[in-house]
């Protein structure tokens, strides 16, 4: 059986923002887009699905043995009498019921998508596997599915009910809190002392020019206000956050020293 915790290079007990963090790391290192691993990225990717779903994970981690559930009672039938209290009977009685007033089952599946799918919505085909055979069954992703929302489609597959788990893969430049996106931008110490600006591409493709004012603190957020996550069942959408991250230029102009080392012995 393959090692996820192997794969993704943590201990088996580790939580969730640990999993999640190594692959960030591993999904940034391996992805196809970069020049990476096409079936590496892919074990990776199946790595982090099984390990960040609670359900999964204590699946694998706890795997059903083999053989009859049950214990014991090779072969055959049950049948017991107790006191001419008939198990037998009883049992066929209730199978006869069954039978003569059927419930429809509701069934139940994950599927993972991008943050891309949570933003824009859309169609989706869904292979869904049934007692009645494989079912290719058309869904509607909502806008703004939260990661682990859950969305019934009613009389989808065999007359019966079909839930949908959403689960989003983490993303390599916006990470998603509630309907707010974060994202990290680089910038030099000096552009944050006299100002400047850059550009900024929000999930939605809009290209916007971010003014940083002079005398900029480090580490501080610049809002994006209405550029988030679509709110879901709403018109409305959460933010962009977007967080100053410092960095010393490898070569700075000796007259700006110069100016500095004047300003300071003033």
């Amino acid at each position: 059986m393959i090692n996820h915790y192997s794969t993704l290079g943590v201990g088996k007990n580790a939580n969730a923002d640990e999993i999640k963090k190594a692959y960030r790391k591993l999904a940034g290192k391996h992805h196809p887009d970069k020049g990476g691993d096409t079936a590496s990225f892919q074990k990776i990717e199946e790595a982090y699905r099984i390990l960040s779903d609670p359900q999964q994970r204590q699946q694998y981690d706890n795997p059903m043995p083999q053989g009859n559930p049950f214990g014991g009672f090779p072969g055959g039938g049950f049948h017991f009498n107790m006191n001419g209290f008939n198990m037998d009977e009883m049992f066929g009685q209730m199978f006869r019921q069954h039978h003569q007033h059927p419930q429809q089952n509701t069934y139940r599946t994950s599927y993972w998508i991008s943050l891309e799918q949570a933003y824009n919505g859309g169609e989706e085909v869904l292979k869904l596997q049934t007692p009645t055979g494989l079912h290719m069954v058309k869904v509607n992703i909502p806008k703004g599915v939260p990661d682990g929302g859950q969305v019934r489609y009613e009389k989808v597959v065999d007359s019966s009910d079909l839930i949908v788990e959403y689960r989003t893969h983490p993303h390599l430049k916006y990470e998603r809190r509630m309907n707010d996106l974060h994202s990290n931008h680089s910038i030099s110490v000096l552009d944050l002392i006299v100002g400047s600006t850059f550009e900024f591409t929000t999930i939605g493709g809009k290209s916007l020019q971010v003014t940083v004012p002079p005398k900029t603190q480090p580490f501080m957020h610049m809002k994006l206000s209405g550029h988030g996550m679509p709110i879901q069942g709403t018109n409305a959408y959460g933010d962009q956050i977007i967080l100053l991250k410092p960095f010393m230029p490898d070569n700075i102009d000796s007259r700006i020293t110069d100016s500095i080392l004047q300003s300071k012995s003033q």
